[in-house]
């Protein structure tokens, strides 16, 4: 099967999101309450928007197929199960090659909707993750925790991708 060019910021976006919230699970709940100026709100309402909002993203990019879920009401253990069923999703999503320039139309609950081709709502999944979690991370560091090393290249490393060569004689 052909890889598809967003495969592997896709798999970063979930590993990110996923290695984070192991980070976050060692927090106590005084901990996930962090908030810092600037930042979407608590470490904890950060987690839930961003998992949520992956939902609500696969919701509309695969025409329903994928569920959303109540992200209030879950903690970081079924965020993370919710954010590992998710990567699948997006493979899935993208090894059927959507058109970027497909109109998808988003429906809100108070009756307004939002018209934006795929192409567009992929990239915003991904610049959103990647908004939120630099802010969780932000956070971490104001209760002097060390975030883990979640940018892409530690993922290509990671994925054994992306290899350091020492400099030849």
């Amino acid at each position: 099967m052909k890889k598809s060019l967003l495969d592997d910021a896709f798999g970063h976006h979930v590993w990110a999101t996923v290695t984070l919230l192991d980070t976050c699970l060692q927090l106590t709940p005084d901990q996930l309450a962090t908030a810092v100026p600037g930042t979407y709100g608590s470490i904890l309402d950060t987690q839930r928007h961003l998992v949520g909002s992956d939902a609500s993203y696969l919701f509309v990019t695969t025409g329903g197929r994928a569920e959303r879920i109540d992200e209030d009401r879950m903690d970081l253990s079924q965020l993370r199960a919710a954010m590992v069923h998710f990567g699948g999703v997006w493979a899935q999503l993208l090894s059927e090659d959507p058109d970027p320039a497909t109109v998808l139309v988003r429906h809100r609950d108070d009756g307004s909707a939002t018209e934006a081709p795929i192409g567009i709502r992929l990239a915003q999944a991904i610049h959103h993750g990647t908004d939120h979690r630099s802010q969780i991370c932000t956070a971490l560091t104001t209760l002097g925790i060390e975030p883990p090393f979640i940018d892409v290249w530690d993922f290509g490393q990671q994925q054994g991708t992306v290899i350091d060569l020492e400099p030849t004689p």
